[in-house]
């Protein structure tokens, strides 16, 4: 399972607060507790508004979680390709425009964007309430490539959304208790245009969120893409980020069985018979008994004279 959008927020390092709001610690040792039951082998550590564009904790905890990860981060407009190019040898491969809680200079992420894709064909994440999407789309043009966190946000984006999936678009199944829609709708809606598109994060640990993901929510996925589920809890999103993709063998749960064959007897085998030996069966109807013919019996009259005259 590839957990695509997960929050570190390790207290080793500073954090900033983001509208007045500070979260608790989140560490490695946190996330993999809460996760114990899934089977995770790999993920993306997303940069949040908390961390600023500093990079010393995303590189820990890249270090730290080792093979099958890789870092989401928020850079500075004016980052040099020797820092683009560092950040991807410790793991990082997309940028990240916090536009709702971060905001920023437009014209300059799209210029830093365009430059980290030559580089290091990193793409791009998108924070952003769905009501915004429309006004980005001089941006998102230029975007060669392009992810959208929590599904948007809202049911009002999804016209627009379902448009750029159409178009390529990747967009995270994750942060269900932060957004204001119809997450089942949306899941089958999004999918039925491209069953590549959906990529599942658990969005640990759900800071200023409704409610932080539940275990159940994993449910609410399979019912909206069925047999398509191993796509969206992992395929995708490792193809996405550049990742080998697994093979998997999917077994039959009710397999034909082979037809029987009967063992060889240990018994001296049986000789076969000429059709002329074999025995024939019984008529169905018995013949009557053949009466073969002889002299006529004379009249009844006629042997009565013939005793009187006999015997007087």
């Amino acid at each position: 399972m590839f957990d695509a959008h997960v929050h570190i927020l390790d207290p080793r390092f500073p954090l900033i607060e983001n509208e007045g709001y500070l979260p608790d610690p989140f560490t490695i040792a946190d996330y993999r507790r809460r996760m114990r039951r899934f089977h995770i082998d790999g993920g993306a550590v997303v940069s949040g508004s908390f961390q600023g564009t500093d990079q010393t904790w995303l590189k820990a905890a890249l270090a730290e979680l080792g093979e099958g990860w890789v870092g989401v981060t928020n850079l500075h407009v004016d980052a040099s390709d020797a820092e683009i190019m560092d950040l991807h040898r410790a793991g990082v491969r997309a940028l990240r425009f916090n536009l709702k809680r971060g905001g920023g200079d437009i014209v300059g992420l799209t210029m830093l964007a365009l430059r980290a894709y030559e580089l290091a064909r990193w793409h791009v994440e998108l924070y952003i309430d769905g009501s915004m999407l429309g006004s980005l789309e001089p941006v998102i043009t230029k975007l060669p490539t392009l992810a959208i966190d929590h599904m948007g946000m809202s049911d009002d984006c999804l016209p627009y959304l379902l448009n750029l999936v159409d178009r390529g678009a990747k967009v995270k199944a994750s942060g269900f208790g932060r957004v204001s829609m119809d997450v089942g709708l949306a899941l089958r809606k999004i999918h039925t245009v491209n069953p590549e598109a959906l990529m599942f994060g658990s969005d640990l640990p759900g800071t200023r969120a409704g409610r932080p993901f539940q275990d159940a929510d994993i449910d609410v996925i399979a019912d909206a893409v069925g047999g398509d589920l191993h796509k969206v809890l992992e395929d995708n999103a490792r193809a996405y980020y550049g990742l080998p993709v697994k093979e998997r063998t999917f077994e039959d749960p009710h397999p034909t069985l082979p037809m029987f064959r009967a063992q060889p007897s240990v018994e001296a085998p049986t000789l076969r018979l000429h059709r002329s030996e074999l025995p024939k069966p019984p008529p169905d109807t018995l013949p009557l008994p053949v009466i073969k013919p002889g002299k006529p019996r004379p009249p009844r009259d006629t042997r009565d004279q013939h005793r009187r005259n006999r015997f007087g």
